[in-house]
């Protein structure tokens, strides 16, 4: 069985015992996260369930990993001939999870 959730702006198709980062959420690790489901299928996919935006009662359960910081990005900015450049590092934070059930 898989679903699709959203969250962070973006969407996600996951499945039982999957981990994956996701966008920084303010939980420590160990704590549970619960998403409604966009779109919930069996791994056939003759049982699709989509919803209008979610699917009634159709939850998804997952466990918080970790809270962590992407590899850095450098953002150098150059213009010729008038002495100009900016070098800037970022680290985008991500959550880190499992998902531990998907309830129909």
């Amino acid at each position: 069985m898989f679903a699709v959730i959203q969250t962070g702006g973006k969407q996600y198709k996951v499945s039982e015992g999957q981990s994956l980062k996701i966008e920084k959420l303010d939980l420590e690790a160990g704590q549970p996260v619960l998403f409604d489901a966009l779109l919930v299928a069996d791994e056939d996919g003759k049982s699709v369930k989509v919803g209008t935006p979610e699917v009634a009662g159709a939850k998804v359960t997952a466990k918080v990993l970790a809270q962590g910081r992407a590899a850095k990005v450098s953002v150098i900015k150059y213009k010729p001939k008038v002495r100009y450049r900016r070098n800037v590092g970022h680290r985008q934070p991500f959550t880190e999870i499992q998902i531990e059930k998907i309830s129909a």
